[in-house]
């Protein structure tokens, strides 16, 4: 007698990533995995929002940092809205607070660069609980505010110095500035080139209680403010805590926003 077939849950999958070649590899890396389809890939958060209305799947693969509206937030509106929860598998980079953020319900985590290996047992995961109609909300926005929270503070900027690529820790950034559309960044142990191609995509990434547009060319740490100096017309530049304490103007526009934070 022939033995019988289990039929295997087909898991209807988004990737989602702002990297290009980060959302190849990931497609890669899934072909070999018959039991999954890819049905779309997004690069932003707003792009993966839409594709999870119009194609409601299985499972999201879903980037934790990205420009504009990052992972988290994509996860937060899903989870507060009406239509159905799909499963999350965070991506992120920073395994400090990973394990600790995704010991919950439903949420499960890869580290950057992805393992074979570890992406299988997530898929597996994701599969039994789909079988078993579990409902992935549970714990979702728990997750990703924990995620947030910790990311913020432990967010890390990539710095080019000629051929070499440095890690910096976001809290030594002391400011950047970009020029002929080339942003530099100046930290307390290095100078060099960011690999963000516009400074609002920088700042998104940065904690919005520390870094501030004091001008449209500079993007401040205002914890490394030295000095602030009154200038022309009730207007300010700021003394930045360098080696060569760069004077940095505060656009008309932002000159009130000074007073607020500074209580001047």
């Amino acid at each position: 007698m022939a033995e019988k077939q289990t039929a295997t849950t087909t898991l209807a999958t988004l990737v989602v990533d702002d990297e290009h070649l980060a959302r190849e590899e990931l497609c890669y890396l899934l072909r070999d995995c018959p039991d999954v389809e890819v049905l779309a890939t997004a690069g932003n958060g707003l792009d993966a929002l839409e594709l999870i209305e119009r194609h409601d799947p299985d499972l999201v693969l879903l980037d934790v940092q990205m420009p504009g509206l990052d992972g988290l937030a994509v996860a937060r509106q899903l989870a507060g809205g009406a239509a159905r929860m799909p499963h999350i598998i965070f991506i992120t980079a920073y395994d400090q607070y990973a394990v600790k953020a995704f010991e919950v319900n439903a949420v499960d985590y890869l580290l950057k660069p992805i393992e074979k290996s570890r992406l299988r047992r997530s898929l597996d995961r994701v599969r039994r609980l789909v079988e078993s109609r579990a409902a992935p909300a549970a714990g979702i926005e728990r997750a990703a505010a924990e995620l947030g929270e910790r990311s913020a503070a432990r967010a890390k900027l990539l710095v080019k110095q000629g051929n070499r690529l440095f890690l910096v820790d976001a809290d030594d950034l002391i400011y950047a500035t970009i020029d002929d559309g080339l942003i530099t960044i100046v930290a307390a142990m290095i100078e060099g080139l960011s690999t963000y191609r516009t400074l609002e995509d920088l700042q998104s990434s940065l904690d919005p209680a520390a870094f501030w547009r004091a001008h449209r060319s500079y993007l401040v740490n205002i914890n490394k403010i030295k000095e602030v100096v009154p200038w022309f017309k009730s207007s300010y530049q700021l003394r930045m805590d360098d080696k060569r304490h760069t004077e940095i103007p505060v656009s008309r526009a932002q000159t009130r926003r000074l007073r607020e934070l500074l209580k001047l």
